[in-house]
C-alpha cells in the first residue's frame, strides 16, 4: 500500500489521493500498530512501515505548502522509528526534516539535523545509502555559508554513489527513486546555493537523465528538476535553452496537483515576461502554455 500510494504521489502530485493516505494512516495503520504480533521483530517492522506512511503524509502536506502540518507528521514518523528501535530509519526522517528546513528558508537547525542523520549511518549502511545523507550535509553547509566544506562534502557524496550498488538501498529509501538521481538533484541545489549556476545546471540535467525519460513513476520530481535546470540556464543568459527545458517541464506537469509545481510555473511565467521583452521568440508561446496550466490547476 505504501509503495502504491508513493507512486501515485510522484506521478500525480501530493494533492492526489491525500485524503485516502491520511485516512489509511488514522485507521488501518493505527490499528495495526496496536495489534498483537507473533514476535517483537514483526512488531518493529510494522512500526517502521507505519513510519513510512506518516512520512508520506508529511511529504504530501509539504507539497501542499502546509509546512507546520508536514513537520507534525515528520515528528510522528520520527517517534515511530524510535519506538521500532531503528536508528537508520530514524536518520532518514532527520534527513528530510533538514531538507524541509532548507526548502522553506528556515535553516537555523538544518546543519545539526543533517549532521545528526549522517553520524547515525556512517559505516553502517551501503555507500549508495550513505551518499543520500552526505549530500544533505553538503547542502546544509552551503546554506550556512560554508562553501569550501560543502564542496568537499559533495565530492564525498559523489564518490559514495559511484561506489554504491543501487539495489542495496533500504525499502524506505527505494520509494523515492535512484540514489544517483537524488544525489545529483541535491548537488544541483547545493551549487545553486553557492551561486555556481553552471555546475547547478549540469547536476540538475544529470538528475533528470537518471530518471525514466518519460517521467513515469517520477513525473513530478522530474518536472521540478527540469524547471530548476531551466532557471540555472536563464541565470547564465542561455535564454532559448531555458525555454526548451521549461517546455519539457510543462510537458510532464500535465495532471500533477502540487503547490510546489504551481510555484514553479508561476516563477517560469515571471521570467518569461522578461524574456519576451528581450525578444526571445519562444517566450510568448511558452508563457501561454504556462498560463493555460495555471488556469487548469487553479
Amino acid at each position: 500500500m505504501t509503495t502504491t500510494f508513493t507512486r501515485i504521489d510522484e506521478r500525480h502530485g501530493g494533492q492526489h489521493g491525500r485524503t485516502a493516505v491520511v485516512q489509511y494512516l488514522r485507521t488501518d495503520v493505527a490499528d495495526l500498530c496496536q495489534s498483537r504480533f507473533g514476535s517483537e521483530s514483526e512488531h518493529r517492522e510494522a512500526l517502521g512501515l507505519a513510519a513510512s506512511v506518516a512520512y508520506l503524509c508529511g511529504w504530501k502536506a509539504y507539497d501542499a505548502d502546509e509546512h507546520g502540518l508536514a513537520q507534525r507528521y515528520y515528528l510522528q514518523a520520527l517517534a515511530l522509528t524510535r519506538e521500532a528501535g531503528d536508528g537508520i530509519h530514524e536518520a532518514w526522517i532527520l534527513r528530510i526534516m533538514a531538507h524541509n528546513g532548507m526548502d522553506i528558508r528556515r535553516p537555523e537547525n538544518t546543519l545539526s539535523l543533517a549532521e545528526a542523520a549522517l553520524s547515525r549511518v556512517q559505516g553502517r549502511v551501503s555507500p549508495a545509502t550513505e551518499a543520500l545523507f552526505a549530500v544533505t550535509r553538503a547542502r546544509a553547509l552551503a546554506v550556512n555559508r560554508r562553501g569550501k566544506e560543502a564542496a568537499t562534502q559533495i565530492r564525498e557524496a559523489q564518490d559514495l554513489v559511484v561506489r554504491g550498488d543501487p539495489t542495496e538501498l533500504p525499502y524506505w529509501a527505494t520509494l523515492w527513486g535512484s540514489s544517483k538521481a537524488t544525489v545529483s538533484s541535491h548537488t544541483g541545489k547545493t551549487f545553486h546555493e553557492l551561486g555556481d549556476h553552471r555546475n547547478a545546471e549540469r547536476h540538475y540535467e544529470a538528475s533528470a537523465r537518471n530518471r525514466p525519460r518519460d517521467g513515469s513513476g517520477y513525473q513530478r520530481i522530474t518536472a521540478l528538476t527540469l524547471a530548476a535546470q531551466g532557471r540555472e540556464q536563464a541565470a547564465q543568459g542561455h535564454l532559448e535553452a531555458a525555454c526548451a527545458t521549461w517546455g519539457r517541464s510543462l510537458d510532464l506537469l500535465g495532471g500533477v496537483r502540487s503547490a510546489r509545481a504551481a510555484k514553479q510555473v508561476d516563477s517560469i511565467r515571471r521570467q518569461l515576461a522578461v524574456f519576451d521583452a528581450r525578444g526571445v521568440r519562444p517566450a510568448a508561446d511558452l508563457s501561454e502554455r504556462a498560463r493555460e496550466w495555471q488556469l487548469s490547476h487553479s
